[in-house]
């Protein structure tokens, strides 16, 4: 007895010590903040250097048709907040933001709506695939602005043929990328589903299109990017309000700061809302062997 008494108070006190281990996984978001510190400066680099090699340039350039980073950034409070320049521009930026994306959203979820159901039945139904395959691979490769005067007559001038090009352009990245998800399902997956029953629409549901889903988000992130460059397009559908027809108006008024101020809006509204689609993405898709 005396002899396994210590033993027993060993394990006893190995049993009450062990606990003490959850302190070392609290450290581990600690160990992170170092990494997401130095991945934010290293993105920082390019956009510092190229705003100073901007403003070296213009400098000894002279140039009076590109503005220097500076008086940029005074359009771009004006635009937004107003109160400097004073003229048709000052205090709207909020509008034409919202116009723009109402825009570019528009088109980019009728796009999703077409596109990922057709792009389903394109990649598992043959007679489908061989009817629609080659009339689709003659219109993709028609680029989005040679529709622009067959937009302003379907649609006429205004905001439905902005949102028309937009859907143009996001419609074929969903559609190719959903195929191609349900193309490569492993053929073994759907037999042994409909081994256990598993047919019809039940098969579509339960096996192709969640296994379908990690291209398809793929294609809808590639798309809403490519919804944005458009928008520019879109919007010289004689649009009055909108980023694109800023971008257009200051054209016309030789206006440079302004038409880079609504290129770097474009710029961080595209940037925010692929940031938005990652993380719908990773939230969604964290079963997936894909995901990361």
């Amino acid at each position: 007895m005396s002899d396994r008494a210590p033993g027993l108070g060993g394990t006893d006190a190995l049993s009450i010590a062990a606990p003490a281990a959850p302190p070392a996984k609290a450290a581990v978001p600690a160990a992170k903040r170092p990494r997401a510190a130095r991945s934010v400066l290293l993105a920082l680099i390019f956009p510092l250097a190229f705003l100073v090699s901007w403003d070296v340039m213009v400098r000894v350039s002279g140039t009076r048709l590109v503005p220097r980073p500076a008086g940029v950034a005074l359009m771009m409070y004006d635009f937004f907040a107003g109160g400097i320049y004073d003229d048709a521009f000052s205090g709207t930026g909020l509008v034409h933001l919202y116009l723009s994306a109402g825009r570019v959203y528009g088109g980019f979820l009728l796009a999703a709506v077409a596109a990922i159901p057709l792009g389903l039945l394109i990649g598992r139904v043959a007679v489908l695939r061989q009817m629609l395959d080659p009339t689709l691979s003659l219109l993709r490769p028609i680029p989005v602005t040679a529709w622009l005067p067959l937009s302003m007559i379907f649609f006429g001038l205004g905001a439905r043929s902005a949102v028309f090009l937009v859907f143009l352009g996001a419609f074929y990245p969903i559609l190719l990328n959903t195929v191609f998800g349900v193309r490569t399902i492993e053929p073994r997956l759907i037999e042994a589903a409909s081994m256990l029953g598993c047919r019809g629409s039940a098969l579509f549901r339960q096996v192709i299109l969640p296994a379908a889903v990690p291209s398809i988000f793929n294609g809808l992130r590639l798309a809403l990017g490519f919804s944005w460059v458009l928008i520019v397009v879109g919007e010289m559908t004689g649009v009055p309000q909108g980023l694109g027809a800023v971008i257009m108006e200051g054209r016309t008024l030789s206006r440079t700061d302004l038409v880079i101020t609504g290129m770097i809006v474009i710029g961080v509204a595209g940037f925010l809302s692929d940031r938005l689609m990652l993380a719908l993405n990773n939230r969604l898709l964290r079963w997936s062997p894909q995901h990361g």
